[in-house]
């Protein structure tokens, strides 16, 4: 399965929203953002999937895809359009489970990720390619280099997440990333509507 287009991903995280994650979705479809995964894995799980149901439904009014972190069972049940698995998760299972969905898998090295991508993933996370705020002492930063490297090894299939804003989206693009994934940018934005729009403004001149 092809990535969503615009291939920009925005991933949740409520310990650092500034608004209701119901919320930041809404702006983020509204802004052309056509791709949102909910990542909230310390959330009760009947809690979460709730959720998951509400932003699904939202989702399908723009036509946008929603996908959530880990939670098969809860994708499932839900509707959603894809699961993230982690990086030891296994793509042949998600597949199983969701058959047209959009699987995703971590990824923290070249060879990791084209093994994801053998294995049946849609597309595999790279990261961290910069140090970020979101995730403070997580790394080392992977680089551009890498990225190039990974992209090489499955083109078309790499997204480019960690520390990705408005000024090295170009760099990861011309690097060969497929797309890219954010969390804080938009989730500590006080306009993540208009944060959303500027990304894809970068995305669309390649």
């Amino acid at each position: 399965m092809s990535l969503p287009s615009p291939p920009l991903l925005v991933i949740s995280d409520r310990s650092q929203a500034k608004r209701p994650l119901l919320d930041i979705a809404e702006a983020v479809f509204r802004a052309g953002g056509r791709w949102f995964s909910l990542r909230e894995k310390d959330m009760d799980a009947a809690a979460r999937a709730e959720l998951l149901r509400h932003l699904v439904t939202l989702g399908r009014r723009y036509d946008a895809k929603v996908t959530i972190h880990d939670d098969l069972a809860a994708a499932q049940a839900c509707g959603a359009d894809g699961v993230h698995l982690p990086s030891a998760g296994d793509p042949a299972a998600g597949r199983k489970h969701l058959p047209r969905g959009l699987i995703g898998v971590s990824a923290h090295s070249p060879a990791e990720a084209a093994a994801q991508i053998a294995g049946g993933a849609d597309y595999a996370t790279l990261s961290p390619i910069f140090l970020t705020a979101s995730k403070p002492g997580y790394g080392p930063a992977v680089g551009l280099t890498t990225l190039a490297d990974a992209a090489l090894q499955a083109p078309g299939r790499i997204v480019a997440l960690g520390g990705i804003a408005e000024h090295n989206l170009r760099d990861c693009l011309r690097a060969g990333a497929a797309g890219v994934a954010v969390m804080g940018e938009v989730m500590r934005a006080d306009d993540p509507g208009g944060a959303v729009a500027r990304l894809i403004e970068l995305l669309e001149e390649r």
